[in-house]
């Protein structure tokens, strides 16, 4: 998960690889031609403006050209990380609403976790949730160590962090490591979802906690739980009733959660919504709210006693955050009168201004809920999981079935789902306007033209293409235009850039060279199909990087 807009982490590593790569580009992209880079793991996607194919912002126009999204395939072996043994704090759930930071190598995940304890009806339920802590050295592989910080059943041998305050329940946390926060010990942030009471009902809010480690946190706003497990309901923003910590990410310098509630906000919508907050600090949060996403049969109300009925959007937006845009993960709650028919699969959006995501694919299922039996029946959990190993995309899920929550049944886990690198879904050439008849359409080229992109001045700019299906017969022109879609005579035309290799990250070279200088404040990119064999072709993203 890359939650702000230039990880700390990944922004260490690659900035003192790109004085190497910088010195080598004049060298090592000649040599390549237009084969890929030979190791995914030297393309760093937070330092580049990112072009997916299916988003209609950054590529506004196309002509004979169709999108087809990609959806992941389930890793072998899932769950990758499963509930601990008798005894031990997470011996009853596993459940992914969390997030995983990749740093200096680790990969470092937080969930929340139910023992034994929660069986015990003494014990307030929320009270038994937990915050814990589990490492990877390859994304796959997970282990809980021993972090000595929480006393569980009489012994600090487990892997829960520290709370402050220690009681509080919390259901659902998100993670971000924030590099640009000068005080060291606000280094990472994190938000929870916590409960108050209004007129003996448990309802949500938003909780937030600081650490210098990730391991030991601290309530931003001071505040002793009450009755154990609860907060008051004037410390509380808003004092209604609020599900967050679907996502948490940072935009433009603002701080951003997402998730679910179903109160009236501008417009009535039915049941779940994924509605958002902003906060300029990580303390002062803005009372007024945004909504994220809406289904289209959410603009259908279904009255009064159906809040569980109905197509619905669970748990608000996991978010990616790739610098110019956000991809997303949602629930597709598929609604019933009773729980027993409520099930939920993953579904997948975008957004290019931090507040406002949209489907690319209508209503698509994005990750489907595993079949009766498996471990992720029924239901499954976004959260805020998403890697680029090797040549591979994971995104990590978790499961929970609405079906038969009520008996209390053990549950959870973290599971992978992948897609070839950042290949979410393609531009296509689209051949349903061929053939005969008196509507016969005229042959088209197959292209399509970007939206005006920033040069910073002074910096060269080099691109990259995300591309299948290339070959002799097979091959994509690359021309540059200015921002008012006029061809720039050195970059189009005869001068045009030729790709015909396949590759995750290809450089496109003009004339054997990759760093471009003095384009224009704003330009363009054009795309052309050409060969026999282009209706093969798929292009998943571009990415321009500055310098």
């Amino acid at each position: 998960m890359l939650p702000s807009r230039f990880p700390d982490a990944l922004h260490r590593r690659f900035s003192r690889l790109a004085g190497l790569l910088s010195l080598v580009a004049g060298l090592a992209w000649p040599l390549a031609g237009s084969a890929a880079v030979a190791d995914p793991s030297l393309f760093d996607e937070t330092a580049v403006r990112t072009l997916f194919a299916f988003d209609q912002v950054s590529i506004p126009f196309s002509q004979n050209l169709k999108i087809e999204m990609r959806q992941p395939k389930k890793m072998p072996g899932n769950p990758v990380m499963t509930r601990g043994a008798p005894g031990t704090p997470d011996s009853w759930a596993v459940q992914f609403y969390g997030s995983i930071l990749r740093e200096q190598g680790k990969f470092r995940m937080w969930y929340v976790a139910k023992g034994d304890d929660s069986l015990e009806k003494a014990r307030p339920s929320s009270a038994s949730w937990h915050v814990a802590y589990a490492e990877s050295t390859d994304g796959v592989h997970w282990t809980k160590p021993d972090l000595g910080l929480v006393e569980f059943r009489g012994s600090r041998k487990n892997n829960l962090v520290f709370m402050d305050p220690a009681s509080l329940g919390v259901l659902n946390v998100k993670v971000i490591s924030d590099p640009e926060e000068p005080d060291p010990a606000r280094r990472y942030k994190m938000a929870a979802h916590v409960f108050f009471m209004n007129q003996n009902v448990k309802l949500g809010s938003l909780a937030t906690f600081v650490s210098a480690d990730g391991l030991r946190w601290t309530m931003v706003t001071k505040a002793e739980p009450v009755e154990g497990n609860l907060v008051k309901a004037d410390l509380l923003l808003p004092p209604v009733h609020f599900e967050p910590a679907g996502g948490l990410y940072r935009w433009e310098g603002m701080y951003y959660i997402s998730g679910q509630n179903a109160y009236s906000g501008s417009r009535p919508y039915h049941g779940r919504v994924a509605r958002g907050y902003f906060s300029p600090d990580f303390v002062r949060w803005a009372p007024a709210n945004a909504i994220n996403f809406v289904r289209p049969a959410q603009h259908t109300l279904l009255g009064p006693g159906r809040s569980r009925d109905g197509e619905q959007t669970h748990e608000g937006i996991a978010v990616w955050n790739r610098g110019n845009v956000l991809l997303g993960i949602s629930g597709r709650w598929h609604g019933a009168m009773e729980w027993k028919g409520v099930t939920i699969d993953l579904g997948f959006v975008l957004s290019n201004d931090g507040v406002s995501f949209r489907e690319p694919a209508h209503e698509w299922t994005f990750l489907p809920r595993g079949e009766d039996g498996a471990w992720d029946q029924g239901g499954l959990l976004q959260g805020q999981g998403f890697e680029n190993i090797g040549d591979q995309t994971y995104i990590y899920y978790g499961a929970w079935d609405p079906r038969i929550w009520e008996e209390a049944p053990a549950r959870g886990g973290v599971g992978i789902a992948t897609l070839p690198r950042d290949r979410f879904g393609d531009l296509r050439v689209d051949e349903r306007n061929k053939g005969s008849g008196p509507y016969e359409m005229p042959v088209l080229a197959s292209e399509f033209i970007t939206a005006a992109i920033p040069a910073k001045a002074g910096l060269s700019q080099q691109l990259f293409l995300n591309a299948d299906g290339l070959g002799a017969e097979a091959g994509l022109k690359i021309e540059l235009l200015g921002a008012e879609g006029q061809p720039l005579p050195e970059f189009s035309g005869k001068n045009a850039a030729m790709v015909r290799q396949s590759g995750f990250q290809t450089p496109i070279l003009w004339k054997g060279q990759a760093a471009l200088i003095g384009l224009p404040e704003r330009f363009r990119i054009k795309v052309s199909y050409e060969g026999e064999r282009k209706t093969e072709i798929r292009v998943s993203a571009l990415y321009v990087r500055n310098g």
